[in-house]
């Protein structure tokens, strides 16, 4: 895959008079070829260097950038008195942000870290408008968790990682392309709150979590009443459903509770006796 940057103007101004080294430089370019093949074929273990398929190589000649695209992969020439390389990685590197202690919208203090996902897209602004693109990025990657997360509320950091994750993105990209950096990816790994923070939401969810199972067995009492009501008016219209409503509770006592006798008695008796007095 190949990606099209454009490169940055003062590359661009740079290039125009890369090509001419001046006669002084041709002077001093010509007497290090000919020292190189007066000590051919030895020369040729310090002229010819090797770059990996995932690594460009920036040359520079006499302090200018030789061409506008970096060499690589394969073999390439260098002069080794005149110029000078440096190789550039262009694989994804992961980074783990450590943890930031952050003070949120809300006033609440969190420790949050994470991982950046970012490779080098362009070598040559890697290499000529940063002095360690790595290490810039790493700083700006923790700079950036700080600043962003400073304007969210904890129910936001907690609920919404996602967006955050890629408003960190969206942010990195911008100020690390002239860089020539590419951020690919920003996670939220964890979010570690105060120890007395976490008693006070945990008191607060069992608190809500107990209103709920109240408010719960209320309707089902309520439910319950309305169907005992409901069975009363059917078994007050049919006297025998009662003695067989008795039946079935006998059934069901003699079957769990084997050692137990009951004498039911009807309870026409109990309200003769009632009425006597």
């Amino acid at each position: 895959m190949v990606t099209k940057v454009d490169i940055s103007p003062e590359l661009n101004n740079e290039d125009t008079s890369s090509g001419s080294l001046g006669c002084f430089g041709w002077c001093l370019y010509l007497t290090s070829m000919f020292f190189v093949l007066a000590t051919f074929p030895v020369s040729m273990f310090k002229c010819v260097t090797i770059v990996q398929e995932y690594e460009r190589a920036v040359l520079f000649r006499l302090g200018r950038i030789l061409d506008k695209k970096p060499k690589g992969p394969g073999l390439f020439f260098v002069n080794p008195c005149t110029d000078k390389f440096t190789k550039v990685d262009l694989r994804t590197v992961s980074y783990d942000i450590p943890p930031q202690e952050i003070l949120t919208k809300d006033s609440v203090t969190v420790s949050v870290d994470g991982v950046v996902y970012y490779r080098v897209h362009c070598p040559m602004l890697s290499v000529t408008n940063v002095k360690d693109a790595h290490h810039a990025t790493k700083l700006l990657a923790q700079t950036t968790l700080r600043n962003i997360l400073g304007t969210k509320k904890l129910a936001e950091l907690l609920s919404d990682r996602e967006g955050i994750s890629h408003d960190m993105q969206g942010s990195l990209d911008e100020a690390t392309h002239q860089w020539g950096i590419k951020v690919e990816r920003v996670e939220i790994k964890d979010v570690k709150l105060p120890h007395q923070l976490q008693r006070a939401m945990a008191a607060e969810a069992e608190a809500s979590r107990e209103a709920r199972a109240k408010v719960i067995a209320a309707e089902g009492e309520m439910n319950a009443s309305r169907a005992l009501k409901e069975a009363g008016l059917v078994m007050a219209e049919s006297p025998g459903a009662l003695q067989l409503r008795y039946l079935q509770t006998l059934n069901t006592i003699a079957a769990e509770k084997n050692s137990t006798i009951i004498f039911p008695l009807p309870i026409d008796v109990m309200a003769h006796f009632m009425n006597r007095k």
